[in-house]
């Protein structure tokens, strides 16, 4: 589950945010299987789609990110699951989107190297209201 201002989030919505205020988000990963996984890495990458195929990830100057964009995982264990908060700051207003993508992080190659969890959330920066 991915919750974006406290707001959940899925492919078919556009959570609209203000720039100049922190973003709270918040990914829960839960375990469905019957055995424990883990160790890997949670990574949340943005981008801007300019809808000709091209993904421009190159955005220091427009988001940063308040804390860390990768959370590292040990184990989470069957039925239960995981909790990771951070906060995005949008400096420029603007359509962006952002990839929830977990890495391994095992030496046992029991998940492929990368894999994608969610797809994209998208995100509407906007102006303040004044």
């Amino acid at each position: 589950d991915i919750l974006v201002d406290g707001k959940v989030c899925d492919c078919d919505v556009v959570v609209t945010c203000q720039v100049g205020d922190p973003v709270p988000l918040q990914v829960k990963l839960t375990n469905w299987s019957q055995h424990s996984v883990g160790p890997f890495a949670l990574t949340m990458l943005p981008y801007q789609d300019y809808q000709n195929g091209v993904h421009n990830y190159d955005l220091q100057d427009a988001i940063t990110f308040v804390g860390s964009n990768t959370f590292y995982i040990d184990t989470v264990k069957p039925s239960k699951d995981s909790v990771y908060f951070g906060s995005l700051l949008f400096l420029y207003t603007g359509d962006f989107y952002l990839n929830i993508k977990f890495h391994e992080d095992n030496c046992s190659r029991e998940l492929p190297l990368s894999w994608l969890c969610l797809p994209s959330v998208h995100i509407r920066a906007t102006e303040p209201v004044a």
